[in-house]
């Protein structure tokens, strides 16, 4: 039986963490409106209403309000000139428990995010292969002999 190449899945798998590739300009209106829908997205598989995001996301910033209607504006596709904030969109991932969202956004960049000690998973696979290539480097090296110089020959 041959041997598959490593980046090679099954028939029925599929990479945890895609490999992603940075997009050179994005279409700013098409980009707009996949963070809107994401985020409808996400208000809808939240468990909770408008009104408590938009209170969670208040909390979160230290404001003493943030309407629903803000957040409406932000999620509303025809409404082109309310593009929300980093800060906010932060919020938004914390009130909503949707930090896909995070992973949606840095896609674009070519980027996977990475959460708590998945990152260790990453430095470890670094590791690894810094060892094979370490390991291909030792092998030939090896491959070719060494033969001392006379002078180097004790007495």
């Amino acid at each position: 039986m041959s041997k598959s190449h490593p980046d090679q899945l099954g028939l029925f798998e599929a990479r945890v963490y895609p490999e992603r590739i940075e997009v050179g300009s994005v279409d700013l209106d098409r980009f707009r409106s996949e963070i809107k829908r994401a985020m409808s997205r996400a208000i809808r598989e939240s468990g909770y209403d408008r009104q408590t995001i938009a209170l969670r996301m208040a909390q979160y910033l230290g404001l003493p309000n943030l309407s629903k209607t803000t957040l409406d504006a932000y999620t509303a596709e025809s409404k082109d000139s309310h593009d929300i904030s980093l800060l906010r969109f932060s919020a938004f991932v914390h009130a909503t428990g949707a930090k896909w969202l995070f992973d949606l956004v840095v896609s674009k960049a070519g980027m996977t995010v990475l959460e708590g000690s998945e990152a260790k998973l990453a430095e470890i696979a670094l590791l690894h292969q810094e060892r094979r290539e370490i390991d291909a480097k030792l092998r030939r090296l090896r491959a070719r002999p060494v033969e001392p110089k006379g002078w180097r020959q004790r007495s």
